[in-house]
């Protein structure tokens, strides 16, 4: 069960990566030239919140069974600052947690603003505010602080 959660976790990061990606790149295109913003633009800021929430509980539920988090490090000997255990139990967790927050916030308040202009600059401010987060959270297989592969298999 744990496999596979993580493998769905694994793959989803790339869903909602590039769909953040399409709607920064889709508000910063609406804003330079003036476009309407039209039902796909909302449907786009629609689903890259709903892939953003489904990423976030897949991620609360592997926050619950893992055995990462669930380990107690005891050893004091240790001389990393931050492990793997500190990563996925406080920083990776907080991170995300905080930029979902940001991309429901962006998405709820682009959809209450009244002008195409406000709805694309909400967008691109407060998407890529989150993106950013997330980008520093995630645990590449090039990070000192935790790494892992680019494609989990089950």
């Amino acid at each position: 069960m744990h496999q596979t959660f993580l493998f769905l976790h694994s793959a989803n990061r790339y869903l909602v990566l590039i769909s953040l990606v399409y709607a920064i790149v889709m508000a910063v295109n609406g804003l330079r030239a003036g476009k309407v913003f039209s039902p796909l633009n909302n449907t786009v800021r629609h689903l890259t919140a709903t892939l953003g929430h489904i990423q976030l509980m897949l991620g609360l539920y592997l926050y619950i069974i893992s055995p990462i988090v669930k380990y107690n490090v005891v050893d004091a000997s240790s001389h990393e600052i931050v492990s793997e255990h500190t990563f996925f139990r406080y920083i990776h967790i907080i991170l995300m947690v905080i930029a979902i927050v940001i991309m429901t916030i962006g998405s709820a308040k682009a959809k209450r603003m009244e002008t195409d202009k406000k709805k694309f600059q909400t967008i691109l401010v407060w998407f890529s505010i989150a993106l950013l987060i997330i980008l520093i959270a995630i645990p590449w297989p090039f990070s000192p602080l935790a790494n892992r592969p680019y494609f989990r298999s089950f």
